[in-house]
């Protein structure tokens, strides 16, 4: 076995790369970036969900999910059907992927408000049966929703806030772990994938609901999870080399880690990838958020929450004097 060890390694046991050297390059383009996400999220102001393509959990409404057989849905005919019966602010998407459901049956999904003076049970029976009527008896219903303003509000603020608790309890561990210094990285690390995730569902108009704030809270475990691997060898390197240059101390604890870094986030993605694929349309947002959130919490752990520590500098121990900062991208000494 040890003979084809080799051909299914992805890293080298030790490697040498110089991360801080191009600290500067991929901090400016993290700006960048985050920037470009908070624009695109909060634009426009004057929508209740910014850029977001909020779902009925966050927007109010009714929401209906649908299935034919052996025909794809036709998207056009249910749009009609709907327009047709008075809903207002009606919404129909596929999320079909040809091939993968056992049973050969079509999916798609419609949002719509409540027909004027009709509650939402009663605009629910409708629309099914008047779908019903217009598609014919080959169309089956997977799947009800309906959330009222009140809730919705709700459950909008409560989503930000799971978000916003989540991240200061994160700040709290580190810096009781580590010192303030590795808090405030972990936490710039935190707001950085958790903004570029926004951004992504904001450019690419993916569904926001609460199955996808479940997987931004699950994105800030994992980066944080990669962050502490980091830091704690960061740490360690700082106990043992305290001669060596801050620089070259972390691109030490860089690549002592980066295989196991590297192999936990492709394990973790190969089952992301086959539930992105097979889970279906509402699972979909879930999977590629993680999926996302993955590849941007390793990237951060390197490149944003690493190099932080060079702005301020750390201690060597109790005893030792500080750390001064050095500029980001010198790993040597002048």
């Amino acid at each position: 076995m040890s003979k084809f060890w080799p051909l299914i390694k992805l890293l080298p046991n030790k490697t040498n790369f110089t991360f801080v050297k191009y600290a500067r390059l991929f901090g400016g383009l993290s700006v960048l970036l985050v920037i470009g996400s908070i624009f695109f999220t909060v634009y426009p102001a004057d929508n209740k969900c910014g850029g977001l393509t909020c779902g009925v959990d966050f927007l109010g409404g009714n929401l209906i999910e649908m299935s034919t057989r052996p025909e794809p849905v036709d998207l056009a005919e249910i749009r009609a059907s709907l327009n047709g019966m008075g809903v207002p602010d009606a919404q129909v998407q596929s999320y079909s992927v040809p091939g993968t459901d056992p049973t050969g049956r079509y999916h798609a999904m419609a949002k719509f408000g409540n027909i004027e003076g009709a509650t939402a049970t009663e605009t629910i029976n409708q629309v099914k049966a008047g779908l019903t009527r217009d598609l014919g008896s080959q169309v089956q219903f997977t799947r009800t929703e309906a959330v009222g303003a009140a809730v919705s509000g709700e459950l909008l603020q409560n989503g930000i806030m799971a978000l916003v608790v989540a991240i200061i309890m994160m700040m709290v561990y580190i810096w009781f772990r580590f010192e303030w210094q590795f808090g405030i990285g972990a936490v710039i690390g935190l707001f950085h994938d958790v903004i570029l995730t926004f951004g992504l569902f904001a450019v690419t108009g993916m569904e926001f609901s609460l199955t996808t704030v479940a997987a931004v809270l699950t994105v800030i475990g994992y980066s944080m999870n990669d962050t502490v691997v980091v830091y704690d060898r960061i740490r360690e390197n700082l106990r043992k080399f305290k001669k060596m240059p801050l620089g070259e101390l972390i691109d030490l604890s860089l690549n002592e880690t980066l295989s196991r870094t590297i192999m936990t986030g492709i394990t973790t993605l190969f089952a992301l990838i086959a539930l992105a694929v097979l889970g279906g349309g509402p699972l979909q947002p879930f999977a590629f958020a993680l999926i996302f959130g993955i590849v941007v919490g390793t990237y951060s752990s390197i490149y944003v929450a690493a190099p932080v520590l060079m702005i301020w500098g750390v201690k060597r121990g109790a005893k030792d004097e500080d750390l001064k900062p050095i500029k980001l991208g010198m790993a040597s000494r002048p």
